[in-house]
């Protein structure tokens, strides 16, 4: 039996232990997952100290993981694996507002706000008033709708990095009959993922920037309706000229955050000693199974 022959043999043996799998969705993805990564250790001839290595980075990334840091998250945003289930799974449908990565620092226990409500919590940051309607692909305005909101500091990092720190830089609220929603926020700026572990050894290895261009996440749920994971970026954005660490940007979602002198009237009458920043995102959702 020639090379060939013998590394066909094993993939050929292992594609038939599948073979009585009863559940036929896992019979096909685990078959597939087979053939894909056999196919991938023939193309580029991999070593057996590489698969070792292989195997360590990917127990480093378990090593790491916790209840506050996903790094196998990470990994699939940084291979783009993230962005292209997203794109499988949010078929373009309309007009209808485009997805992108949901992230590893999303937390259940975020406090709901009203209409004008700051999700800042104390983080450090210039303020933003963020505004903007919720309607569904025929124009309708969707009142009720659930939206949730979290960004980070203008340090670059999240609430659930900094130990001891209480939730903030992240909320939720209701739109109301309109459809409309308001909230004050951080203007977001560019930072870093996390890359002290495993996932910022391979970037760095690589010659890839950790960075993460400026951005504030949404999350919008409402029945019938599909839900968005979504970003907002910042025009002007000099990342956006560098790259996207983990290739989120979609140029529907890159706004306009106009910068606003202190002495300028807030659209809710705060008053503020500083500049500020405004933006306006309206969401278009797709119906539930589009």
């Amino acid at each position: 039996m020639d090379q060939q022959a013998i590394e066909q043999d094993v993939t050929e043996r292992v594609l038939a232990s599948f073979e009585n799998t009863k559940d036929p969705r896992l019979k096909e993805i685990m078959r597939s997952l087979t053939t894909h990564l056999h196919a991938f250790i023939r193309d580029v001839r991999l070593t057996e100290a590489e698969w070792d290595r292989a195997i360590a980075f990917l127990t480093g990334c378990g090593h790491i993981t916790d209840d506050k840091r996903q790094e196998f998250v990470l990994l699939s945003d940084v291979l783009g694996a993230s962005m292209l289930t997203i794109a499988v799974n949010n078929e373009a449908y309309g007009d209808a507002t485009e997805a992108t990565v949901f992230g590893p620092f999303f937390v259940e226990e975020a406090p709901e706000i009203q209409y004008g409500g700051d999700i800042s919590g104390g983080m450090s940051g210039q303020p933003c008033w963020v505004e903007g309607t919720v309607t569904d692909t025929e124009g309708n305005p969707v009142a009720n709708a659930r939206v949730d909101v979290w960004e980070a500091d203008d340090d670059g990092f999240y609430d659930v990095q900094y130990e001891g720190q209480e939730i903030a830089g992240r909320a939720w609220l209701r739109t109301d009959a309109d459809g409309r929603y308001g909230f004050w926020a951080l203007t977001p700026t560019p930072y870093p993922i996390p890359h002290d572990g495993p996932v910022g050894n391979m970037l760095q290895a690589t010659g890839r920037s950790p960075v993460r261009c400026a951005h504030l996440h949404f999350m919008v749920d409402a029945p019938g309706l599909r839900r968005l994971v979504t970003h907002i970026f910042v025009e002007g954005d000099p990342q956006l000229e560098i790259g996207d660490s983990v290739f989120g940007v979609k140029d529907s979602l890159i706004k306009k955050f106009e910068q606003q002198n202190a002495s300028t009237p807030t659209p809710d009458g705060r008053v503020l000693d500083r500049d500020w920043s405004r933006t306006t995102f309206d969401i278009v959702l797709a119906p539930e199974n589009a």
